[in-house]
């Protein structure tokens, strides 16, 4: 692929990713800050009883004498937007490298169903699988002395869940000659689960992460507003670039096919 082509599709891919992050801030201030705005609530419904119990006194002064940098309404916001539209951009230009990289190399797919295999697998392996092990946690809600610990063990899943995704590809289709397409697939996908079990069952879990008393219903609704936003955030990304990515290669393969036909010798 020409270099002048992956631009286009970086490009594309970062167009992508703004849209698709409109959406996810959309769902997002919907349905992920109510959830944000019960933790933070009970937060200070918890700092509030500490202080009236004497336990908490001085921490409670110092909270009232701090004065708020940025406004919740301005983080809900403006600040929201940014931060899901940053990110959107961000990872678009990424998936659309790993789209170019994966065009034509995972079998003979069009671009649009290479774009929505991209999508589905970087939602996969970036963020389903570590939530697994890892779910998110409201903000001011998990303890601050294991936000490092549990930080690294998160990014150390993500890590772990793209080399043995990338790895199961490598064996797929390494295995399809002998094994045929389906069955290598199902090889391969039983390899990765196999492995990632594995780490599961290994690695640490973030017993401590969430403070006591915190209620369950709400955790459960800030867990499944995050797996919602990064859902409709990757299923709107794979659908756009898919069109804008189907419109740049179409006509270069048209392209291709007429040169290559025009100097194809014709048998006498």
């Amino acid at each position: 692929m020409h270099a002048s082509t992956v631009r286009g599709l970086l490009v594309r891919g970062m167009i992508a990713g703004l849209i698709a992050g409109l959406f996810a801030f959309a769902v997002a201030y919907a349905i992920g800050e109510p959830p944000v705005n019960g933790s933070i609530a009970v937060e200070e419904a918890q700092a509030a009883q500490e202080a009236h119990a004497g336990h908490g006194a001085a921490a409670g002064e110092a909270a009232e004498e701090e004065e708020e940098a940025v406004s919740r309404s301005m983080q809900s916001t403006a600040g929201l937007a940014t931060g899901v539209l940053v990110y959107g951009v961000a990872l678009g230009g990424i998936a659309a490298l790993a789209f170019s990289f994966a065009l034509g190399r995972v079998g003979r797919f069009s671009p649009r169903a290479t774009a929505a295999l991209t999508a589905a697998g970087a939602f996969t392996l970036v963020y389903l699988v570590p939530f697994l092990k890892y779910p998110a946690t409201p903000p001011a809600v998990g303890n601050p002395d294991t936000i490092g610990k549990r930080t690294t063990l998160f990014f150390l899943m993500i890590l772990l869940s793209v080399l043995v995704g990338i790895a199961a590809i490598i064996a797929g289709r390494r295995m399809a000659p002998r094994l045929g397409n389906w069955n290598a697939s199902l090889a391969a996908g039983a390899g990765f689960i196999a492995a990632m079990a594995l780490a599961f069952v290994f690695l640490p879990a973030n017993d401590d992460a969430i403070k006591a008393g915190f209620p369950a219903a709400l955790l459960w609704e800030f867990r499944v507003a995050s797996l919602a936003i990064q859902a409709v955030l990757w299923s709107a990304f794979g659908v756009v670039f898919g069109v804008l990515a189907q419109r740049l290669l179409a006509p270069q393969a048209i392209r291709t096919e007429t040169v290559a036909s025009r100097t194809t010798p014709v048998a006498g």
